[in-house]
């Protein structure tokens, strides 16, 4: 079996950008911001994002405000999915 490359919801769209340009803008936002960033981030990386305590980080996770995956206890939350929440990014890939 091949690697998944694009398993993020919404990064094929991303990805797509010789066929007509149309989410060229967003494919730069996703690369510029937090570029010093993995794709999947810790909650302590997630809380320096943010500017905010892991304590709260904890909270926006439990309460399902940004959403993540667990491997075992461990939270990983996709970069894709913070910059969903600060609205940087539009969730439903609409076209223009």
């Amino acid at each position: 079996m091949g690697r998944r490359r694009n398993w993020l919801p919404g990064r094929e769209t991303l990805n797509n950008d010789h066929q007509g340009g149309i989410n060229t803008k967003k494919s730069e936002t996703y690369a510029s911001v937090f570029k010093n960033y993995p794709d999947v981030v810790t909650v302590e990386q997630m809380s320096e994002m943010l500017g905010i305590s892991t304590k709260t980080a904890y909270k926006l996770l439990k309460e399902n405000k940004i959403k993540h995956f667990m491997i075992g206890r461990i939270y990983k939350i996709p970069k894709y999915y913070i910059l969903t929440y600060l609205e940087i990014l539009d969730q439903k890939n609409s076209n223009p």
